[in-house]
């Protein structure tokens, strides 16, 4: 299994619409290593959504319904897209500022890529995040 984090700003997109809706495509990825990592997707992975811009906190769980396809909403080029479904929602939100402050996770590359919206995690960097959002899976 892989561990992963997508970004969408919550005026676009929140977890509660992905709650609402029960499962999302995840396209308009124009990336090039955003549009890598959802190819190394795979059904059953786990996935950190974080509220990018305003609020910058990682408020819950999805899960990787369907495997990388063809973006329908590019006009040209090779695009990807995944499906996603909620998992949980995290007790409490965890901030990029304490993710900063967290010895273990000072070199994800939320810290370290801060533009990029689709990244990988380590297993501990995952479950480092969970626990820090009071919550258990």
């Amino acid at each position: 299994m892989n561990y992963w984090l997508v970004k969408s700003e919550p005026g676009e997109y929140s977890f509660d619409d992905l709650q609402k809706d029960g499962r999302t495509i995840w396209s308009g990825v124009r990336n090039y290593a955003a549009r890598n990592n959802l190819r190394a997707m795979k059904t059953g992975d786990l996935v950190l959504f974080y509220h990018s811009v305003d609020d910058k906190e990682v408020v819950g769980i999805c899960t990787v319904v369907r495997e990388s396809y063809p973006d329908p909403t590019a006009e040209g080029g090779d695009w990807s897209a995944v499906d996603i479904a909620p998992l949980k929602k995290l007790s409490n939100p965890v901030y990029l500022s304490v993710i900063k402050a967290t010895d273990e996770l000072k070199n994800i590359a939320l810290v370290r890529i801060g533009r990029l919206s689709v990244m990988p995690l380590e297993h501990v960097e995952f479950k480092k995040i969970v626990e820090l959002g009071g919550t258990k899976l």
